[in-house]
């Protein structure tokens, strides 16, 4: 959680800004009264905007995320272990695998265009239904090798999938829009091959806004 709130502030390792601990990181900030002062009000501000009930995710390992909250690429990056405080993780794919938590990151952003997006990651990401998620993964992806097997054999292999969802890339202002965590999904059938379709079961029913505008991509 530390790490996750480093990195809000900052966006960069601490060892850019010759931090040599988290602690000096945090020292920095509270040398900034009037940051400190913004960052109370806007916390107040989207405390009173929460409208849905976080819920908590059962792992092997700890993990400082709430099933149904919104969190930036870094801060998921940071609670994954990706990002350390003197190293910044260079993943911008649209999957995380840490081999050593024996979980993948799966960030799916629902409207896309060719203007953000080439044509081979214009994938097929949909809502089918309040807990199915259809998924297309990346175009290395195949039933016959072990990135595809990775799916398929989910169960087996006790792989963590962890499904992040976002509506598009910004808001209507230019920012940057974060992810919804839609937990932990179980494998449930695939079809095709790079890409592979996929088909995931959510343990938890999707929040209603993002099922009712993600379900749109499945009809077109």
């Amino acid at each position: 959680m530390q790490l996750m709130f480093h990195y809000d502030i900052w966006q960069e390792a601490g060892t850019k800004f010759d931090f040599s601990t988290i602690v000096e990181s945090f020292a920095a900030l509270l040398k900034n009264p009037v940051m400190l002062g913004e960052l109370k009000e806007v916390i107040v501000i989207l405390i009173d905007k929460v409208n849905f009930i976080e819920k908590d995710i059962e792992l092997d390992f700890a993990l400082p995320l709430k099933i149904h909250s919104r969190y930036n690429r870094d801060e998921i990056l940071a609670a994954l272990r990706f990002h350390q405080f003197d190293k910044k993780s260079s993943n911008r794919e649209g999957v995380a695998l840490s081999k050593a938590l024996n979980t993948e990151a799966l960030f799916v952003t629902l409207k896309k265009s060719e203007k953000e997006y080439s044509p081979t990651t214009l994938y097929d990401d949909y809502a089918i239904s309040e807990d199915l998620f259809h998924w297309q993964s990346q175009n290395r992806a195949s039933p016959d090798n072990a990135s595809g097997q990775s799916y398929i054999q989910q169960n087996q292999l006790g792989r963590n999938i962890l499904i992040f969802v976002r509506e598009q890339n910004e808001d209507e202002y230019g920012n940057t829009l974060s992810y919804v965590f839609l937990g932990l999904p179980d494998f449930l059938k695939s079809s095709g091959a790079k890409p592979m379709n996929i088909e995931w079961r959510l343990a938890e029913p999707m929040p209603a806004y993002i099922w009712k505008e993600s379900g749109k991509l499945a009809i077109g």
